[in-house]
């Protein structure tokens, strides 16, 4: 069970400087900030992670994570990114959605074993519960993203 059903607090990872946030279940869709850098932490948009913040951001956040592991040359990854981008807005305060450039994170890549993209992982307190490869429009994006 997640932070958002259970109304406890949830554990945010600030993908700018690591810092964990607790932001009260309720408060998750108001565009919480960072209690550290003062970033947005769930702005409705999707965070961009690389080797340096994953595993902060992943493992400090109690609430699921969604990651599109994509390259810029790749039509199809280019093809779905408005869609990720509108998924991402839908989900707000209840899923963080990510992108790893697989091209500057091969170590990532090599861990998740992405062998096409794009890759959409979707990991539970680090713990990786459902994979689908392949552009998907924004309606799989969402349901694949709730579990």
């Amino acid at each position: 069970m997640n932070a958002t059903t259970t109304h406890a607090p949830a554990h945010i990872a600030c993908a700018a400087c690591g810092a964990v946030n607790r932001v009260p279940a309720d408060r998750l869709a108001d565009d919480p900030d960072c209690g550290r850098c003062h970033r947005p932490l769930l702005d409705g948009r999707p965070l961009v992670l690389d080797e340096r913040n994953f595993d902060a951001v992943v493992q400090g956040s109690t609430i699921p994570v969604l990651v599109d592991f994509w390259a810029p040359w790749c039509g199809p990854c280019r093809m779905m990114a408005p869609m990720f981008e509108q998924a991402a807005r839908q989900l707000k305060g209840r899923v963080l959605l990510a992108k790893v450039n697989s091209d500057e994170a091969p170590g990532l890549a090599s861990r998740f074993a992405i062998r096409s993209i794009p890759t959409l992982v979707r990991l539970d307190g680090g713990r990786e519960t459902a994979r689908r490869s392949g552009a998907l429009p924004t309606e799989q994006i969402v349901t694949l993203a709730r579990g």
